[in-house]
């Protein structure tokens, strides 16, 4: 299946209801069955990972299917590493080719009974749940944050607590501190100094939680924006004062042309000029929204050089090599000057004559170009589909914005 996409103007008005946060919801998730609370989870999210984690949570076998479900791959198998038993952890075909190794590693050191199935490293997981004593592990500090954590959500139930040290540059470490800050909304203290993040023994509260909406669905309609010649949304559902740290693209966009007003009313973003003439960003504490700013750079013209990208190549694809891919369709050359970084110095080459872009199985490549319908209705989004993973309603509220969504 693919999708077309175009708009018979650029103005762009209206309200958007935001998706609720995919990050937030797996995490509360396992923190209730770590607590055996039945206390409910309002508003928690609907997206193929959520519902993944909900169904595996609740099953009755001792087999589960995350399918591309990266989140929910990394936490369970922390999960299951200490609720004792028998369990198969398995995924799509991309799912095992995403490395896994550190975590493993890092629990097997800590008392856990972890081996693989297939290919050293990779998922599928043979997991022997049982009693993980704790204590300290050491991990580079430019690894997934989601190995550091699967660590931490199990940390206050091991018997000794849990010491991390982290070694060199700590990569997204907006997503550890938003797991620890959720941790202690559930009643769990700890302490992130430097290096090091120790959390004790301790029992988690059973407390009724609200997730709050998703700022990383939300950084696609600020894109939108920025393309758009006027206009102001009204986006429903997210916090001004955040756990998320892809929070912090507000300053960012406001570059690119793309503003944003808190009021009591919630959050609008509205259409400014923009006299940006290179963008040049540090990534490291939202690396999830590269795609998101590269499209829209490329599309406004603006030159950019980005870093904090490495943890891109092991997500639902190697971003920077789709990135380079997809947006060389439209005639844009990246090119990637190190490990982890990803530029365009404003290099055009001729368009490729029929544009597909494909998505590789990621949510993020299909709703990151989806803003190219602003300029162009003659692109072509394969496998759109693919936006279920974390923002289900995305099309259809294009829709609802007066774009035209059609199935090719």
């Amino acid at each position: 299946m693919q999708y077309s996409i175009s708009k018979t103007n650029k103005v762009l008005e209206g309200r958007v209801v935001l998706p609720s946060s995919k990050s937030i919801s797996n995490r509360v998730q396992i923190i209730n069955a770590l607590s055996n609370s039945f206390e409910p989870i309002k508003n928690l999210s609907d997206c193929d990972d959520s519902r993944a984690m909900q169904n595996i949570l609740f099953s009755n076998t001792n087999t589960f299917d995350v399918g591309h479900a990266g989140t929910t791959m990394r936490f369970l198998t922390a999960y299951l590493s200490k609720i004792v038993g028998e369990w198969t952890l398995t995924g799509s075909d991309r799912m095992k080719e995403r490395p896994i190794g550190v975590l493993v590693d890092a629990l097997n050191s800590l008392g856990a009974q972890i081996s693989y199935l297939e290919k050293e490293g990779y998922p599928p997981l043979k997991i022997f749940g049982s009693n993980i004593t704790g204590k300290e592990v050491e991990l580079k500090g430019d690894t997934s944050s989601q190995y550091i954590s699967a660590l931490l959500l199990i940390a206050p139930t091991l018997e000794n607590g849990l010491r991390i040290k982290l070694k060199g540059d700590v990569v997204s470490r907006s997503y550890i501190e938003m797991t620890l800050n959720i941790m202690e909304e559930f009643g769990v203290k700890s302490e992130f100094k430097g290096q090091e993040i120790f959390v004790a023994k301790q029992a988690y509260q059973r407390i009724p939680y609200t997730v709050e909406g998703d700022w990383s669905g939300a950084s696609y309609w600020w894109s939108f924006m920025a393309l758009a010649s006027e206009g102001k949304l009204y986006l429903d559902g997210l916090r001004r004062r955040s756990f998320q740290g892809d929070s912090g693209l507000v300053p960012v966009f406001e570059k690119l042309g793309a503003k944003t007003q808190f009021s009591k009313r919630g959050m609008f973003i509205e259409k400014k000029e923009s006299d940006c003439k290179k963008l040049v960003y540090d990534f490291l504490q939202m690396p999830d929204l590269a795609q998101t700013f590269a499209v829209c750079s490329c599309l406004k013209g603006i030159p950019f050089h980005f870093k904090g990208l490495e943890t891109l190549k092991i997500k639902e694809t190697d971003r920077i090599h789709a990135l380079i891919t997809e947006l060389g369709k439209l005639g844009y050359v990246l090119h990637e000057p190190a490990e982890g970084e990803l530029a365009w110095d404003g290099e055009r080459k001729e368009e490729d004559e029929k544009i597909v872009i494909e998505t590789y199985h990621d949510h993020r490549m299909a709703m990151a170009f989806a803003p190219v319908a602003i300029l162009r209705n003659d692109v072509l989004i394969d496998d759109p589909q693919v936006v279920k993973k974390s923002y289900p309603e995305f099309w259809e509220q294009l829709k609802s914005l007066n774009f035209e969504v059609k199935e090719i």
